[in-house]
Formats: C-alpha cells, structure tokens, sequence
C-alpha cells in the first residue's frame, strides 16, 4: 500500500500542466530525433540538456522531459529500421532482420504498428518493475561480477549464429572481424595505442554509430546504385497506410517474453538496451523458428526485440536511481545531469526526494500511452516514405546520415570512417556475410575485453575464476542448453533443405 499511496503523489506531480507539457514535448521531440540515423538516445538526451538548464526547469521536472525523450527514442529508432533497413540507434540493428523485408512487401504499416504495441508493451513491464521491484532488483544487480559478464557475453557470442540464420562459418567470421575492430584504440590497462596506425582518432577507437551508420546507410546507397539506378525501379509498393486491430498485436507473446528477458538485461549495469534486443531476438528464435522464417518477416522478429529493447531501457534506470550506477549511455547522461543539479541518486534517494522520484515513475506511465497515441496516427506518415520515388529518397538518407554523424564530433574524419565503413558493409553483403555479427563484435567486444581483464586482475591471472561464480555457472549452462537447442532443429531441418 505505501507503493500505492507513493505512486498516486507521483501522478499528482506528474499531471501539473507543466510537468504534463514537457511529457508530451520529450516524446515528440524523442521519437523525431530517434528516427534519424546516428543520433539516438545518448545524444538525444544530451543535445536537448541545455534546453533544460536554459528554461531553468525545477530538477523533478528537468527529469522528467529528459526520461520521456529517452523513451521516445528508443520508439523512434525503430522508423528508419522499418523504412530503410537504417538502424536509428545501436538497439535498433535487430529490428531490421525482419521488419525491413515486411516493408518491402507492402507490409510498412504492419511491421511498424507491431513495434509500437511491443514498444509499449516492454516499456510498461519496465516501469511497472521500477515501480515494484527497483530495490530488489538493484540488490540482485550488484551480485554480477566481471566473471559473470563475461560470461553474459560469452552468451550472446556463442548464440550468434542463431540470429542471423546464415552460414556458421561466415557468421563467426563476421563476429570475429567485429571484435578486431573494438581492439583498436588504446589499451585499457597499459594505455598502449592499438592499430592506430600513428593516428590520434583512433585512439579511443571507432565510435559504434558511426559504424553502423557507415554499414548500414551507406552500403544500402551504394547497393542501391548497383542494383537500381540503371534500371529505373520504382518505389516500393505501399500497402495500407494505416495497420489493422489484430495486426498490431501479432506477436504479443513474443512481446512479454522480450519485456522479461530485456528487463533484466537493462538492470544489470553496463548491459543496456543493444544486449537487451539481442538475447530477446536470439531467445524467441531458438523457441518459435520452427519453419525458418525469422529474417524474411516475422512479426515475432520485430515484437520481441522492440520490447527487449525499451524494456531494457527502464529498466537501466533502477541502478542509476537506487544505486547510483548508470545502467546505459544514456543514464550515464542523466546521472551527470542530476549531480549538476546537487542531486545524489543512491538507496536514500526514495527517502529524501521522493516527490522527484515518483514523479518521475508516474511521468513514465504516461510517457507510455502519449507516445503509442502518437505514434500509431503517425504509422501513415511513416509509410507514405516508401512512395516516395528511390532517386529522391537516397539523397535524403545520405544528407541526413552526414549531418547526424558530423553533429555528434564535428569531426571530418569521422565521416571519411564512416565511407570506409560503407564500403566494408557493401563487399560483406556482396560476400553473403551479415552485417548484425560485425556491429555486435564491434558494440560487446570492449565490454567483454574490460571485464575478463577485470576477473583475471582478481585472480591473479587464473583463468578458472570464470568458472567460480554460480551466477556465470548458470549462464553458461544455459547458453549450453541453447547451442544444443539449435544444432538439434539444424540436424532435424538438414534433410529437407536437401
């Protein structure tokens, strides 16, 4: 009953006319800035933190703005994904295994009404589970050591090859090109600089967005080119502008299973949303591909990394509000906006201030339901893209991944890495490799690198403190479990691929 009784002065703080309006503005302007490739939620939140500090906002409501730009966001990323196969974000990279070949079927409405019930769906179990169990869950959260991360990505590494549905062989490949590439830059221990090649840009490696921007964006231009310039295509056909009741909820079950699996990862701090979407795609593959269909548009394929995604993002707020450890990026942003503002996030901020923090959890349930309003009138807005003529559309993506990438550094040599970066994308797809393994190498590998340097620098050097933890125990007997699961449907699916 205190959680109630806490949670209705929370709406009461919430539904001020000023705290309401800055909702609203924070999910607009979160889902516009999450549909254009490059920026997503860490630099989202960060642009618009001036915007705070300029309309001198009290600090409950400073949060509140900047939570619901985060959480449009990661709404939004899942636009360009849809429409033109262009992650928004790093999270995103997943949603376009299936719901970019449902938009070039026609499918456009449907794929991006399935992302928004998901969508909604894992960011209300996350803050129903900030709302009921943020101190438990914090609690259960601090027991993960380096050992057992590790371990976590070890996971997600060894079910790589699950995911993409292609080759093994290329798929590790992939997977191994990615970790090679998050080697380069400076040493984490030694601060020795690392395939830089006597370049100081390199020296804290390659930015993850520019990356993907570069391997998506980019190759989907030049591949473009190659195959449709001469040819004269003409857009793709449209479908219904507007999807249908029972379309939208497609999937639903995969949806709950990606909230759960998402939430967890987000409360553990460091794994944030991009391992979130990952383990709910890998998870619902191994127990719903029975035909093979995941990759060529399955409305599961969508729904379950939506929900791992945004679940995984509420959920990274419980350790940045009850422990005071940023579970993502862009926590990480919000944590440093809270100690400017004098604001010490830890067990005792309940205690102290509790009118900021329920009012921020209240402000997240209505942050919910104003952007699945928003956002399904807008699904029409959204597919008239595709009508729009290829020659047309191709400049537009080029202008605005450019411009985002040059605002993040306003540096030019990131955007001659990210040509560099299209060109390795487009001689990957011409060799049948996927792209996902490369950007999850390149998103996971320093984590992994940091936190087996971290338990080898506990033990001395002994490996076997990998093996000590129970918690690390489990994850590898599940991710035991997995590969077993799937070489068995891979023998069982062998004689009727011949």
């Amino acid at each position: 009953m205190d959680i109630l009784t806490s949670l209705m002065g929370g709406f009461a703080v919430a539904v001020t006319p000023l705290n309401l309006a800055l909702a609203v503005f924070g999910c607009f302007a979160g889902t516009l800035i999450g549909a254009l490739p490059g920026l997503g939620p860490v630099n989202g939140v960060a642009i618009l933190i001036p915007v705070a500090f300029a309309m001198d906002l009290e600090p409950g409501s400073a949060l509140i703005m900047l939570s619901c730009i985060y959480y449009g966001c990661m709404y939004g990323g899942r636009i360009s994904s849809i429409m033109l196969n262009i992650p928004g974000d790093e999270p995103a990279i997943m949603t376009t295994l299936d719901g970019y070949p449902m938009a070039q079927r026609g499918q456009a409405a449907k794929a991006l009404g399935i992302s928004a019930v998901a969508s909604f769906t894992g960011a209300t179990f996350a803050t129903l589970g900030l709302t009921f169990f943020a101190p438990l869950l914090a609690k259960a959260a601090i027991h993960f050591g380096p050992a057992d991360y590790f371990a976590l990505y070890v996971m997600a590494f060894a079910t790589i090859g699950g995911v993409t549905g292609v080759n093994p062989f290329k798929t590790l490949l992939a997977a191994v090109l990615g970790l090679l590439l998050a080697s380069v830059g400076l040493d984490p221990a030694t601060g020795t600089a690392r395939f830089t090649f006597g370049s100081f840009h390199l020296y804290d490696g390659f930015d993850p967005i520019v990356a993907i921007v570069g391997l998506f964006a980019v190759s989907e231009i030049i591949m473009y080119f190659e195959s449709h310039a001469t040819s004269g295509a003409g857009p793709v056909k449209l479908g219904r502008a507007l999807p249908r009741l029972r379309e939208m909820f497609e999937g639903y079950g995969a949806a709950l299973r990606g909230s759960v699996i998402g939430f967890i990862c987000g409360v553990l701090p460091g794994a944030g949303a991009s391992l979130g979407a990952f383990v709910s795609y890998s998870t619902e593959k191994q127990l719903s591909d029975k035909d093979g269909t995941f990759g060529t548009g399955d409305p599961r394929g969508i729904a379950a990394p939506e929900a791992g995604n945004n679940a995984a993002s509420g959920g990274a707020l419980i350790p940045m509000l009850t422990l005071g450890v940023p579970g993502s990026g862009t926590t990480a942003v919000m944590l440093a906006l809270l100690v400017s503002l004098n604001i010490q996030p830890g067990p005792l901020l309940f205690e102290r201030q509790p009118d900021l923090v329920w009012g921020l959890i209240a402000a997240l349930y209505l942050a919910n339901v104003v952007l699945l309003v928003l956002n399904i009138p807008m699904v029409g807005i959204f597919t008239r893209l595709l009508s729009l003529p290829q020659w047309l559309l191709m400049p537009i993506v080029v202008m605005v991944s450019f411009i985002g990438i040059y605002s993040i550094s306003h540096s030019t040599f990131d955007l001659f890495v990210m040509i560099g970066f299209g060109i390795l994308g487009y001689g990957l797809r011409k060799l049948d490799f996927s792209l996902v393994p490369v950007v999850l190498g390149l998103l996971l590998g320093a984590d992994m690198e940091n936190n087996l340097r971290r338990a080898l620098s506990i033990s001395g050097g002994e490996f076997g403190i990998l093996l000590q933890s129970p918690i690390a125990l489990v994850i590898y007997g599940f991710t035991a479990l997995m590969l077993v699961f799937s070489f068995g449907i891979a023998m069982r699916q062998r004689p009727g691929a011949r």
